[in-house]
């Protein structure tokens, strides 16, 4: 038995990289994952993975899309268990050439697509008086760091907005976090 048998998960940035490693060892302990990711190899990634794993093409800046993946998967398996908030972008550039547009982008993916897929599982997951979101930060959403002005801006907000959230959710027995991974290649 894995620990995530019959779960229902959703990750997000699942294409590659931390997101296909999350989504893997997931299907790993018993889930049904539905990959989400901008890329289209997110179609590739989820075929590997076997039956308990499906790939939608999504911007987690499109809150409407986020309405679509949790109603399909709600309409499919009854509920959502688990949210992973992973995707999200990274620029190297300091403050001076940072443009104010350069700053939305990142925020926008950032932390707006963490916001929007908490909106999107919250409801369901208050409904079923349970479920567990995991938003991925950053080491540097704790500390900073030179030339990411943009990214540690969001990461900030990543960090943050898990702790209201919580307060909030919480009552309803819905738990969550956020993590603060290092660098990855």
């Amino acid at each position: 038995m894995g620990r995530l048998d019959g779960k229902i998960a959703i990750v997000t940035g699942a294409a590659r990289g931390m997101g296909a490693a999350i989504a893997k060892r997931f299907v790993e302990e018993g889930a049904f994952v539905a990959l989400t990711d901008i890329l289209p190899e997110v179609d590739a990634t989820a075929a590997a993975l076997g039956p308990r794993a499906v790939a939608f093409r999504h911007d987690v800046a499109d809150e409407a899309r986020w309405q679509e993946i949790a109603d399909a998967l709600v309409a499919k398996h009854g509920r959502i268990d688990v949210l992973v908030n992973n995707a999200g972008i990274l620029m190297f550039k300091d403050l001076v050439s940072t443009s104010a547009a350069d700053l939305r982008r990142i925020l926008d993916i950032n932390a707006v697509g963490t916001f929007n897929g908490m909106r999107a599982v919250a409801p369901r997951m208050m409904r079923q008086c349970k479920g567990s979101i995991i938003n991925n930060s950053s080491a540097d959403g704790l500390t900073g760091a030179n030339s990411v002005i943009a990214y540690v801006s969001s990461k900030f907000a990543v960090r943050g907005m898990p702790k209201v959230a919580a307060l909030e959710l919480g009552p309803h027995g819905v738990r969550v976090n956020s993590v603060h991974p290092g660098g990855i290649s």
